[in-house]
This record gives C-alpha cells, structure tokens and sequence, in this order.
C-alpha cells in the first residue's frame, strides 16, 4: 500500500542526529521526518505545505476548508477501510506536547460517551476510541519544535486494517515546520496543490 518499510530505529520523531557520536543512516530509520533530515527515499509524497504524506494507492481527499477565511482546515485521506488524517502543530523545543493534548482529548471523548482504551505504541501513547460502531485511533508524534498528530476513523470491523494504514503514513511522513516562530498548538498551514486547489474552485 505504501512505500517500502525501513527498520525501526530508535528516532521515532525523525530528529536523527549526525556526527562523531551519532552514525545512525537514515535511509534505516523510519520517521516521520523533520524536513531537514528527511531521506532521499523515492517515495512520493503528496506536497501539502507543512506536510509531506505518503499516499495510499487509490485513495481520494477529502478537503476540509473554513467557510470564514476560505483557508484550508484539514486534507483527510479516504481509502477503503477509513479516513486518514494527519496534521502538523507548531510545539515547544522541550517537547511533551502530545501528552497534553493527549490528556485533554481523553477528557473529550470521556464526555462524548465514547469507550477509551490507552496503550503504549510505537511512538508513545496510543488512544482508541468507540461509539457507535465507528473506532478511532489517535496516535501523537514529538518531534522538533512540532508535534504530529494522526487519525484513523472508520467502522470497527475494518479497524486493524485502517490503523496499520495510519502507522504507515506516519512512518513515511515528512514535516516542513519552517522558521518562524509560533505559538505551541498553533496549526502549521496547509498549502494544496495547484492542480487540487483548481479544481476545488471549480466545483464551488
């Protein structure tokens, strides 16, 4: 579905290090990656400005725009299983934002009546939700000065399927955080391409 697996390395934010004392390779590690150290892999990726994703093969996006400033909100990723979402936020160098946001999601849910499960996964904690037939999972990523987030929705007997498509978005993800400096939890802004901002105006 995606492009090829590369081991797991012990960067899981991408933020690979390079020097006498760090000879690890990134082509051996899997991300997501900070631009600055992303590798020269051949996957292609769909440019959205502040994030690079890897897509699946026949998938089809979903834009999701604000009706105020006509900027884009969210691009989510529909495939057979589920939607994707992944989306890039502006973090503190100490890092530890998605512990927080983590915490306030739970909070959320918990009231939305939905059942909760937390788990320990490949970056960090991991939280499952379900109500109503639809299980999502949110998985957090520190990386630095950024924090991202994924999203995998969708019926519940298609879960493993979408969440293992998530996992591999994510590993092959590259994020554009820039220089300029922002507020933590800031949204990094989504850019479309051309082709795809063209025909959105169109349809509208």
């Amino acid at each position: 579905m995606f492009g090829r697996r590369r081991k797991r390395g012990r960067h899981s934010s991408g933020a690979v290090e390079t020097g006498p004392e760090h000879d690890e390779v990134f082509d051996d590690v899997d991300g997501p990656w900070d631009s600055t150290v992303a590798p020269q892999d051949g996957v292609e990726r769909l440019d959205l400005g502040s994030v690079l994703l890897p897509m699946p093969d026949e998938a089809q996006l979903q834009v999701e725009m604000d009706q105020q400033d006509g900027s884009v909100r969210a691009v989510h990723v529909l495939t057979s299983v589920g939607q994707l979402t992944v989306s890039a936020f502006a973090a503190p160098k100490s890092g530890g934002l998605w512990r927080e946001v983590g915490a306030e999601l739970i909070d959320g849910l918990k009231e939305d009546g939905a059942r909760i499960n937390r788990e320990n996964g490949e970056w960090g904690e991991e939280i499952t939700a379900r109500n109503q037939g639809v299980q999502i999972l949110f998985i957090g990523v520190d990386g630095p000065r950024w924090m991202l987030r994924g999203v995998a929705a969708g019926p519940e007997e298609h879960f493993e399927q979408n969440s293992q498509a998530l996992r591999e978005m994510l590993r092959g993800t590259v994020v554009v955080r820039g220089e300029q400096p922002m507020p933590p939890r800031t949204p990094l802004p989504v850019e479309l391409p051309e082709a795809i901002a063209r025909h959105i105006q169109q349809q509208g």
